[in-house]
């Protein structure tokens, strides 16, 4: 395999069976040098530990998954959902911390879908605002980023009601950009035809927290989360998208976050190798 990109960093979801310690030797030993991080491979060996062997790796951190689930209304479940989001904002200061020179304190946030029995779109956005609102302070004095994650608009009903880029960043415009970010993920995105203005203002507002890469292709899994694949391997334009990217100035590692049944079957250093490669033919092309 030719020489890796310095810009590429496997978000572990990509190895989603990989415990903690497997998914850090597999990536660094394939010359990778950053990593993204999902909470229960981390708690599953307790935060201390887990911030330890990602030093000892020395893998730069480049994000936590994930926080969010914003839209219950008031009451018992939304105040432990609040508490449970502080809990990430201290882990992802604390992996970030321990990562290698360059890594970023940034924690994705996935909004949450419609509460049972509701339809009122509007107001679920409106809560997730006003989540952000009680976070902000906790966030800011952890030094760490929230990103708002814009999914796709078909996960609207049960996993994410910030359905669009500018949705994240109206979102997101009440909150310093240090603070309340976005991720800017290809698979939930491609396809919006506003998606590049609204790179170029995530981009003039400071907003990109996190650019994560993946492919698109039809026909989808029968549980549409798995349906995303290596990049090069769907129709999505990369060059385009990473393009626009770019010219915002960003200039941080980007994931590659994958969650598709057959690839998770694979061996975790098969897939790691697999996803350098498409990576370097479908994404590096566009870097400078």
């Amino acid at each position: 395999m030719s020489a890796v990109d310095p810009r590429l960093s496997i978000n572990q979801a990509t190895i989603k069976y990989a415990d903690l310690e497997t998914a850090l030797a597999v990536t660094a030993n394939a010359g990778i040098q950053a990593i993204g991080l999902w909470r229960e491979p981390v708690n599953a060996v307790g935060l201390d530990v887990a911030a330890k062997m990602l030093a000892d790796s020395g893998l730069r951190f480049t994000t936590h998954c994930r926080g969010g689930f914003f839209t219950l209304p008031d009451g018992r479940e939304r105040s432990a959902a609040l508490d449970d989001n502080r809990r990430a904002i201290e882990e992802t200061a604390t992996l970030a911390a321990a990562g290698a020179e360059g890594s970023t304190a940034v924690l994705v946030l996935v909004a949450g879908g419609l509460p049972a029995g509701s339809r009122d779109l509007v107001g679920a956005r409106e809560r997730v605002r006003d989540a952000l609102g009680d976070l902000a302070d906790d966030a800011k004095g952890s030094g760490v980023t929230l990103a708002i994650e814009p999914l796709h608009p078909m996960y609207a009903s049960d996993r994410c009601v910030v359905s669009t880029l500018g949705q994240a960043l109206d979102i997101a415009a009440d909150f310093e950009p240090e603070v309340v970010g976005a991720a800017v993920d290809t698979f939930h995105i491609w396809w919006d035809p506003q998606v590049l203005a609204q790179i170029a203002r995530a981009g003039r507002e400071r907003r990109i927290a996190t650019y994560q890469v993946c492919d698109w292709r039809t026909p989808l899994a029968e549980d549409v989360l798995l349906s995303r694949h290596y990049t090069g391997d769907g129709v999505i334009d990369f060059g385009s998208l990473t393009r626009a990217v770019v010219e915002t100035g960003y200039d941080r590692d980007i994931e590659v976050e994958i969650f598709n049944a057959d690839i998770w079957a694979d061996a975790p250093d098969a897939v790691v190798r697999r996803t350098a490669e498409s990576f370097a033919d479908a994404i590096s092309p566009h870097l400078p």
